[in-house]
């Protein structure tokens, strides 16, 4: 194996802490792998890693030697994209992390586009709602809703993602109509805990007035879609993001409500592993989001054949 394969091999091993992840990734075995880094170590004349049946940790030596080796790995890639900067990314694996909820129903159809302008590209699409680390997981991208934490990664702005407060027609006739943020006291409200985990809402009022209502009702989940079945089985009153409730509103199962009351918006952000030497693939595919993203993208229905930049 050459020396620019064991660097890689061996970075893999330090970010996965495991052979055999990292031998699976980069379509070789866990012996062959295992034998690449005993190899340089016998090479360098030094030790690399802790090895003990939890895993693999790197030593003293082996982080220096890590550091090292992911920029000539990264240098390696960039060298590799060269060739792909004249295609605009249009060739090679992306990897693409989003949560659950705008996976499917925003950029599912905006992928399918996109593969359709560039048949030589594979995307692999993740979806989860956890917080996912994109090293670990390979991932060239994540697209991640609200304000970023403090982070080596990179990242740029693609929009912003606003909420509105919406009930079903049947839940309305019943228990009325809110005319004001402090009526939600009296109502049964449905809440999304990944975001209102202390179950407040938010209001700012056409004036500029900001208000904290407290809420409660029959169901809390961390599922987007639960809380949308919810909303439109008439259980109760839901803060939802637009995407999410745009159809409903459309086919009249649900009704906006506080229209003059805005609810926080969230930002949209592309995050990658790191801001320096990035990808063609990645550069490509976020400038194109970021035009997809523009404007009030939430009203737009997305078609899934005109995929062109």
């Amino acid at each position: 194996m050459d020396r620019l394969m064991t660097m890689q091999v061996f970075v893999r091993v330090v970010e996965t802490g495991s052979f055999s992840k990292a031998a699976a990734e980069l379509g070789t075995t866990q012996p062959t792998a295992t034998k690449a880094v005993a190899e340089a170590e016998r090479r360098l004349g030094v030790r690399l890693l802790h090895r003990s049946t939890r895993g693999v940790t790197p030593t003293e030596a082996g982080l220096l030697y890590y550091e090292r080796c992911k920029n000539v790995v990264r240098e390696a890639d960039e060298a590799d994209n060269v060739a792909a900067l004249v295609q605009a990314g249009g060739s090679g694996l992306l990897r693409v992390n989003t949560s659950v909820a705008f996976g499917r129903r925003v950029l599912v159809p905006l992928v399918l586009r996109y593969m359709r302008a560039h048949p030589r590209l594979q995307i692999e699409l993740l979806c989860d709602d956890r917080y996912v680390n994109l090293v670990e997981q390979g991932a060239d991208l994540a697209v991640r809703m609200g304000r970023l934490a403090d982070s080596s990664l990179g990242a740029r702005y693609l929009g912003r993602n606003p909420w509105m407060l919406a009930g079903a027609p049947a839940y309305l006739r019943a228990h009325g109509t809110p005319a004001a943020p402090q009526d939600l006291a009296r109502h049964a409200c449905l809440v999304y805990s990944s975001v209102q985990g202390d179950a407040r809402w938010d209001f700012v009022a056409p004036g500029g007035g900001a208000c904290a209502v407290p809420v409660q009702g029959p169901l809390r989940s961390n599922n987007l879609s639960a809380v949308l079945a919810a909303c439109r089985a008439g259980m109760g009153l839901a803060v939802l993001p637009w995407y999410v409730a745009r159809d409903s509103v459309r086919d009249g199962a649900l009704v906006q409500l506080l229209p003059d009351h805005a609810l926080p918006a969230q930002e949209v952000h592309a995050v990658f592993p790191s801001p320096r030497l990035v990808p063609a693939k990645v550069t490509a595919f976020i400038g194109w989001l970021q035009q997809q993203l523009q404007g009030e993208w939430w009203l737009r229905e997305v078609s899934t054949q005109d995929g062109g930049p």
